[in-house]
């Protein structure tokens, strides 16, 4: 019970006195706090002044029976000293004897009790330790607590381990005070061992006289007429104790209440759980500012503790980018955010951020002031691992494997490889959920798990040693084998769109079981069969680069690949090298090779599948009759397949070729369709090929409708290309869509539109690495800058972008820029060389003139002969180009050949011819009158006049 005894006599010393029965210490006469057992520790010291007490006689006097280690009473002599004066000052209170014990060495005043009492009543709590100086990103929490303390009297403070459960608390506490008339009583159970002690501490911290070996019934009989506030901290590793004894107090003590911190909530009536959330960090996307950075309570806290020790510190914007990455690696995790900042002076923000991923970081060492399971992120994990049992901790270490978020049957794959049940892993999963171990990620479709990636390193450490690294590695890469291949499944082949989509949040985790699997230890025969299931997935989110990767590695272990094998990861790889390298004959040796299996296999879906593929590649090399004549082969596969879906792809297919060919009135009747909201073909085929194929059509619809007379309906085609490739949110079809539609507003004049979206294409090339579609971005570019007047300027974008499409046979466009560089250099008078250009653009097509800018190309060397002088000559190719146009129902271009025989015609002074042939042309027209062709036509025609 409360010693009764009011006699305090004041012991002076320096400018501080201490009354030991009162426990109070002032400082220049006012209360100063200190914590509950570094006042044990000053008062014993100061009883036995002078004298040398050993290290064992005071942790035995100052803990009783609590079992603690010798770190625990340096650290609360480091409190005291503290809280004493600086270290020098504080050292030469209480003196460290080394190999005996400590010291009080000052000199000392004794006052009567009569002569010297505390100036206010005190309270024979214990001291509410100080709160942080400064709390960053918490205050929140803070509010919402006191709230939930005042509705409900006994609430928990729930998270992982050095996330700051102890200083929310301290600083809700602090705030309770007043409200409490000063009855607030700190309880730490840290260093409790023995969980018999815990009605014992609490009475201890309480100030009570123990005198029973059960002190329960008087701790009641003391607590059940106060209002108080009782803060247990550091509850874990005695809750199934402390939780009986706390829903009796609530029930029994009705003004008494309650704050407590733990990584596992006590599960006990009356109990209301606030789970302490990491600290919110920067998003990972680019473009952010330094102060868009520092707006995040992570950042602020590891530039507040920077600042710390390095006064001068200031960050930089350069810098601030790795201060963002830094807090998201170390999720917002407050500890771990201190420790990271506390090597910055060694190492930098850059080479700090570099060893986060090194096992060092574990150890990477605190404020020395910290408690000791703080002191490292080691340490804080120790300290929950140790309590495991042990089908919990060996469900821990094999959940190191997992590398981002993962479903339970994934977990319960991994556990039952470690000789784990079902219902064991279960029953352990939820525990270590509700021990803060485990995390719930977000997900729109199922509950997602994840382990932080501090908890996962050191998971992962255990795991090793443990020897069950390669058994888990073994069953992580077979789980995700067996769902992929059951996706694709599910997504019948390759007639399903967007199959693989809902399921990219497997990424992290395919990645590494692919890692491991062609590892020198890993297993390959598991390894081909996953390159195998995942050459889909990787296509359809766009990660070609690692496609690429993959699928060589598992063709590269021949003895592990069967037929139907070979055909998913040949066409995988021709499709990545396609986009990725260029028009390489490796990938035309690929598509033929899985086309060949695919056959053998007698299956009608892959050959249509490969067909397509063929097709895209035959067109990008600019054998648009070899396309053609694939699109003509799909025809067959899909009256086999009787299926509309796969007749519709064929069609696109066709009218694609056919626009490329020049045959334009085909192109738009097979590709109209595309323009029709049609849910079951909107995505047809996304992702296996890695662009949409209803977005190909629009792309030679539009261009055929400028081509054929309609450039309104032509913009107004291409804006909508454009609108629906972003909403498929795929990396290819949007590349493609810009590429393609660029030239409706090249044709029509509207240089801002054309910029605007020349532009996007280039940063868009680059951020997703499609290497060909950036060199015809800078082609466009150069071709723009002609256009606008910049010659030079121009010519330069246009070679660039010619070098790099001839090196990687990306043949496709580059008739047209051979044509725009033509133009340029007539305009700067190198006429011999403009004609040297258009000539071999026009024999690359050859003499069948199958292409959709051959009249073009005609009707710019008829230009450049009339620049040398040679009119006649010129007539003959315009004459040409205007034969051409007609026969491929080219209007646009037919327009333009006619435009400038027209100008020939009218310096020779056959104004009446001229007329009687531009007219016609001009009156075809219907929509368009002020685009750029059309109001240089009708100025011309108003000149004949």
């Amino acid at each position: 019970m409360p010693d009764t005894n009011d006699q305090d006599s004041a012991i002076s010393f320096g400018a501080f006195r201490l009354f030991p029965k009162s426990r109070l210490l002032e400082k220049d006469g006012a209360p100063l706090h200190l914590g509950g057992r570094a006042l044990d520790i000053l008062v014993y010291l100061v009883e036995h002044a002078g004298e040398v007490i050993d290290k064992r006689e005071l942790v035995r006097r100052v803990w009783a029976d609590v079992n603690v280690d010798e770190g625990s009473l340096r650290f609360h002599i480091t409190s005291l000293r503290k809280a004493l004066g600086d270290p020098g000052e504080g050292s030469r209170y209480v003196v460290n004897v080394p190999g005996r014990g400590y010291c009080f060495a000052a000199p000392l005043l004794r006052a009567a009790p009569s002569e010297n009492r505390p100036s206010a009543p005190v309270s024979s709590l214990r001291s509410l330790p100080a709160p942080l100086a400064k709390m960053i990103g918490r205050d929140d929490a803070v509010e919402k607590i006191s709230g939930e303390l005042s509705l409900h009297r006994f609430v928990t403070i729930v998270g992982p381990g050095g996330i700051g459960k102890t200083s929310v608390a301290l600083a809700v506490a602090h705030g309770q005070l007043a409200g409490f008339d000063g009855q607030v009583c700190f309880v730490d159970f840290g260093a409790l061992t023995d969980p018999r002690l815990v009605p014992g501490t609490i009475a201890a911290a309480l100030g009570l006289t123990v005198n029973s070996d059960d002190p329960t019934p008087g701790l009641l009989t003391f607590l059940c007429s106060r209002r108080m506030l009782l803060v247990f901290d550091s509850c874990e590793h005695i809750v199934d104790e402390l939780a009986p004894l706390a829903e009796r107090i609530v029930r029994e003590a009705p003004e008494l209440y309650i704050l407590a911190t733990s990584r596992e909530s006590f599960r006990t009536e009356g109990e209301r759980v606030y789970r302490l959330f990491p600290l919110d960090c920067p998003p990972q996307r680019d473009g952010l500012s330094m102060a868009d950075i520092l707006a995040y309570p992570a950042s602020q806290l590891f530039v507040e503790r920077i600042a710390e020790s390095l006064s001068e510190f200031e960050l930089s914007e350069e810098d601030a980018p790795l201060v963002a990455d830094i807090c998201r690696r170390l999720d917002g995790i407050a500890l771990a955010i201190e420790l990271a900042a506390g090597r910055v002076n060694a190492y930098g923000i850059a080479g700090t951020a570099s060893l986060l991923d090194s096992r060092f970081s574990l150890l990477w060492r605190g404020r020395r002031t910290a408690i000791p399971r703080h002191q490292t992120l080691s340490a804080a994990l120790s300290w929950s691992y140790d309590l495991l049992p042990a089908a919990e901790s060996a469900t821990l270490r094999g959940l190191s494997v997992f590398v981002g978020p993962f479903t339970l049957e994934a977990a319960l794959a991994v556990a039952s490889c470690q000789g784990i049940s079902e219902a064991e892993a279960v029953e352990a999963i939820s525990n270590l959920l509700s021990k803060s171990l485990i995390a719930t990620s977000p997900a729109e479709r199922r509950l997602r798990y994840r382990l932080l990636d501090t908890t996962r390193a050191f998971a992962g450490n255990k795991l090793i040693e443990s020897g069950e690294a390669a058994r888990a590695a073994r069953a992580h890469a077979a789980y995700f084998r067996d769902v992929l291949h059951d996706i694709s499944i599910k997504s019948n082949g390759m007639q399903s769109a967007g199959g693989f989509l809902p399921y990219a949040d497997h990424l992290p985790n395919v990645r590494a079981a692919l890692t491991w699997t062609f590892s020198e230890n890993g297993d390959r025969t598991i390894g081909v069969d996953l390159a195998a299931a995942a050459a889909q997935f990787f296509l359809e989110l766009t990660l070609l680069t690692e496609c690429y990767r993959w699928t060589q590695q598992a063709l590269a272990s021949a003895d592990a690949v069967d037929n139907r094998k070979e055909m998913t990861l040949q066409a995988a790889l021709g499709v990545s090298v396609m986009f990725t390298q260029g028009n390489t004959e490796g990938v035309r040796s690929a598509f033929t090779r899985s086309l060949q299996l695919a056959e053998e296999l007698d299956d009608l879906h892959w050959q249509l599948w490969l067909l397509r593929g063929l097709h895209i590649y035959l067109t990008r090399v600019g054998d648009f009759r070899g396309a053609l004549g694939t699109g003509e082969q799909g025809e067959s596969v899909a009256r086999k397949l009787n299926d509309p879906t796969s007749t519709l792809n064929v069609e696109w297919m066709l009218g694609v070729a056919h626009h490329l060919i020049g045959n334009q009135d085909k192109a738009v009747q097979f590709c109209e369709s595309a323009m029709v909201q049609n849910p079951s073909s909107q995505r047809l085929n996304i992702g296996h090929l890695g662009y949409d194929d209803r977005i190909v059509a629009l792309v030679a619809l539009a261009r055929g409708l400028w081509l054929s007379g309609r450039p309104d309906r032509a913009i107004e085609a291409a804006r909508y290309t454009v609108r629906e490739a972003e909403q498929l949110e795929q990396p290819l079809t949007l590349g493609i869509s810009l590429i393609w539609t660029i030239y409706v507003f090249l044709w029509v004049g509207d240089w801002a539109s054309a910029e605007s979206m020349i532009d996007r294409l280039i940063d868009h090339a680059a951020r997703h690495f499609l290497g060909p579609y950036h060199a015809v971005g800078i082609g466009q570019k150069g071709e723009l800058l002609l256009r606008r007047g910049d010659v030079t300027g121009g010519i330069d974008h246009l070679r660039r972008s010619q070098a790099t499409l001839y090196a990687t046979r990306h043949r496709i466009m580059t008739t047209v820029f051979a044509t725009a560089l033509a133009e340029g250099l007539a305009a700067q008078n190198e006429l011999d060389e403009a004609l040297r250009t258009i000539d071999e653009a026009i024999a690359q097509i050859g003499d069948h003139g199958e292409s959709f800018d051959m009249p073009e190309m005609l009707r710019v060397k008829g230009d450049i002969l009339v620049e040398s002088g040679r009119a006649a000559e010129a007539e003959g190719y315009f004459q040409q180009s205007l034969a051409l146009s007609r026969r491929q129902c080219a209007l646009g271009w037919e327009l333009r050949g006619a435009t400038s025989l027209a100008r020939v015609w009218q310096r020779a002074g056959r104004k009446g011819d001229a007329q009687t042939l531009l007219a016609p042309l001009v009156a075809q027209y219907q929509e368009g009158l002020s685009t750029r062709d059309l109001v240089a036509a009708r100025g011309l025609l108003g000149a004949l006049n």
